[in-house]
């Protein structure tokens, strides 16, 4: 991400090592909890992912390198990543040697009309109002026509909401869906969809099916419980994290 004049020591001072201080890293790869990672994300997932194995990959702010992982046991040939945290960018080079260490929007600035998919996983919330609007400008222009854009970000809309949003000092806005949705259509993006990161109800385990069942139980009461406050059933997205996808026009 751009590190501009006003917050370049603050980001600096965070971003200098933050695998080890912020998500407590290992040095080295953990190959086989990645794997039990990318069980979720499949089904997380599920629809968006290119159908060609040759599709061009970009994940951006790409940190531990669990989603480069992910994408390269899906067969995927064309992996690379961005990252500008130093620790964070040697760690993803232990998947693949295509990982640029330095400001994602220069990056994609520089790559226009080149991916067939980009990811952002936790990124945006790590930027100012003015720098999220020309992440996303960037990202469209550095996809393909018929393109996909994948975001992953904290959920300001439930009541855990506060807490994802705070739970990182290098936080600097909160989104909903409707708000990120909007921002997306803003930017060009069409067919955004907003989805939960809720308990996969197969493919996990079966402690993983339970929290499923036990989940669509807490979700049907918080949908009443807006639908009580509110009159409205819009809102349908209840985790704490949230992932949502927009196409570029073909």
């Amino acid at each position: 991400m751009k590190i501009n004049d006003q917050s370049s020591n603050y980001r600096e001072r965070i971003y200098a090592s933050y695998g080890k201080n912020f998500q407590d890293a290992p040095e080295n790869f953990d190959h086989i909890e990645s794997l039990r990672w990318g069980k979720a994300r499949r089904y997380h997932l599920r629809g968006w992912l290119p159908e060609s194995r040759t599709a061009r990959i970009v994940d951006l702010a790409c940190g531990g390198g669990k989603l480069l992982h992910f994408f390269v046991e899906q067969g995927y040939q064309r992996v690379e990543g961005v990252d500008i945290s130093p620790d964070q960018v040697a760690l993803s080079r232990q998947i693949t040697p295509d990982v640029t260490s330095g400001d994602v929007i220069g990056f994609l600035q520089a790559n226009s009309g080149q991916f067939d998919l980009i990811t952002g996983f936790d990124i945006i919330e790590h930027l100012y109002k003015d720098e999220a609007l020309r992440f996303l400008d960037a990202a469209y222009a550095a996809l393909k026509p018929g393109g996909r854009l994948i975001l992953q970000t904290p959920n300001a809309g439930v009541p855990w909401g506060v807490q994802a949003r705070y739970g990182d000092f290098s936080h600097e806005i909160g989104f909903n869906p409707n708000a990120l949705g909007r921002l997306l259509r803003v930017a060009g993006f069409g067919n955004y969809e907003a989805r939960e990161c809720d308990p996969p109800p197969y493919g996990l385990s079966l402690v993983s099916s339970i929290r499923f069942v036990l989940w669509q139980v807490i979700r049907l009461q918080l949908m009443i419980w807006n639908l009580i406050e509110t009159g409205s059933t819009g809102h349908r997205v209840f985790t704490r994290v949230f992932l949502i996808t927009g196409i570029k026009d073909p």
